[in-house]
């Protein structure tokens, strides 16, 4: 959901003092803005079409809210009304992440959210900043993403080793060079200031949200820092606070139970390209296609680029995060073991954010500056000392703690982290939802967050994909609608049975 359609008007906004925003409703500063902080809180949205029946507007915020008086920058910031005469409020979306556009998924609203939802609340997306059309960070050029989207994630010699910090030093210099002082201020908890922001702008005394995967972290946060101001909120996908971002040796052995399920399910359909319907071989098939590519790149109809092991795994990867894209991946694993990577390359694209055009969006990049703000180093071990994580037998070699990658060069130091357990103490009942299969954030790591928050619901769904809502079960749907609009969740611990899907 990260593509963008549509075209924005840019609103310039000043602040209150200035005369260019009028106040929104004292009522909606519910507690009162922090110190320094008036302004910002004080202002009312300028929304102006923008296409689709979407309004579109501009939301200013600084940049260090520690000193509010220094630089600042606009979120993005758009709503489609609610279409129902009973209006409730707004309804915030996230989509994850990090580096997920808000604005792409408002826009796609009705894909996934429910009538009941739509006529009840206004759906507000933003892009967080850092993403999108919120100060974007940018690293490098599409030709340079091309080549590092390609490199070689198990190198084997020393040389392989060097090309890969090399790439890694320029992707965070290039971060820097590119983003400059906002950089060191894209954590987690500056984004969940900045929906504090939004939700006085809104007019709203109390946040009603809806989070998916990082989402989930996002709305925690915000959870955690401002209880009192939470009205209803979901999480679904979620991350465990304390884990960094959920570890690498849970998120890989969390993709090799996805891809288990997806070979039971392979072996039941026609055309599955596997030679023995037996897991532990089909794994070590898809290990030999590993290593294929590794050693001489599949054929590529697409354009010229080469499909190697990198781009091969990655479009693996990608497919795992919808049961919906199972039937596509039989067929171009077919191809991949015939030699033709162009069906995966297609899959590995989406994932990275390349575009038709050749230009990336901005996710990826988003995505590792604000993990390597909110999830700093904490080894000084070079890339050649790294040994990877073993609790994954074949997919464990992929992942690796976040030291082979631009975090373990990082140029700038994150001014507030995350990795704490998050309370939200006095909040009202939160509903976190989690998927037994899910490949990116394991069932594990909602049971935690759950159980972490003192308002913490559980909510538990026996399926495969990445996060739940909006998906198949009736059960999962029907239960964040009337807790989203009536404010009572679910039976702590509930668990919504196994979708019967068609091939």
């Amino acid at each position: 959901m990260r593509r963008l359609i549509g075209v924005f008007t840019t609103l310039i906004m000043g602040l209150l003092t200035a005369g260019l925003v009028t106040a929104a409703p004292a009522s909606a500063q519910t507690g009162g803005a922090p110190p320094g902080l008036g302004g910002f809180y004080a202002q009312r949205l300028a929304w102006s079409a923008c296409g689709g029946g979407f309004q579109c507007a501009k939301l200013k915020v600084p940049v260090n809210y520690a000193k509010p008086k220094g630089r600042h920058i606009e979120i993005a910031v758009i709503r489609l009304r609610a279409q129902g005469p009973k209006r409730i409020g707004s309804l915030v979306l996230n989509p994850g992440g990090p580096g997920g556009s808000g604005v792409a998924m408002a826009r796609n609203a009705k894909l996934f959210l429910s009538p009941a939802l739509r006529s009840s609340f206004d759906i507000v997306g933003f892009d967080p900043r850092g993403v999108g059309l919120s100060a974007p960070v940018r690293c490098m050029s599409p030709s340079v993403l091309d080549a590092y989207h390609a490199l070689d994630p198990t190198p084997d010699t020393p040389t392989e080793v060097r090309k890969g910090d090399l790439y890694q030093q320029a992707y965070a210099q290039g971060c820097k060079a590119n983003t400059g002082g906002l950089l060191a201020h894209l954590g987690t908890r500056s984004a969940a200031r900045d929906i504090d922001v939004l939700r006085a702008a809104l007019g709203e005394q109390r946040l009603t949200y809806l989070g998916f995967s990082y989402g989930s972290l996002l709305g925690a946060t915000y959870a955690d820092l401002f209880p009192k101001r939470v009205r209803a909120m979901v999480l679904d996908g979620a991350i465990d606070p304390t884990t960094r971002g959920s570890s690498a040796g849970s998120v890989a052995h969390s993709f090799e139970v996805a891809f288990t399920a997806f070979l039971r399910d392979c072996y039941r359909a026609p055309g599955c390209p596997f030679k023995k319907h037996k897991v532990s071989a089909s794994f070590k098939e898809l290990a030999g296609l590993f290593k294929r590519a590794d050693r001489a790149p599949l054929r590529n109809d697409a354009d010229g680029r080469q499909v190697n092991e990198a781009l091969v795994w990655r479009g693996v990867m990608a497919s795992m995060y919808s049961r919906e894209q199972w039937p596509a991946l039989r067929a171009a694993l077919a191809d991949a073991f015939k030699g033709d990577g162009t069906a995966l390359l297609t899959f590995a694209d989406g994932y990275n954010g390349r575009l038709g055009d050749g230009t990336y969006d901005n996710g990826g990049e988003a995505f590792v500056a604000i993990n390597c703000v909110d999830y700093p180093p904490t080894s000084t071990a070079t890339r050649s000392q790294v040994t990877y994580v073993p609790e994954s037998r074949y997919f464990g070699k992929y992942f690796s703690d976040g030291l082979l990658s631009p975090c373990a060069f990082w140029p700038v130091k994150g001014t507030e982290g995350v990795g704490r357990p998050l309370r939200a103490k006095g909040a009202p009942p939160i509903l976190v939802v989690g998927t037994t299969r899910d490949p990116a954030t394991p069932y594990k790591d909602a049971k935690a967050l759950a159980a972490q928050l003192s308002s913490g619901v559980l909510l538990g769904f026996d399926g495969d994909g990445h996060t739940a809502y909006g998906g198949p079960s009736t059960c999962v749907n029907g239960a964040v609608d009337r807790y989203l609009i009536t404010r009572v969740p679910p039976k702590d611990g509930t668990f919504c049975a196994k979708v019967t899907a068609a091939r």
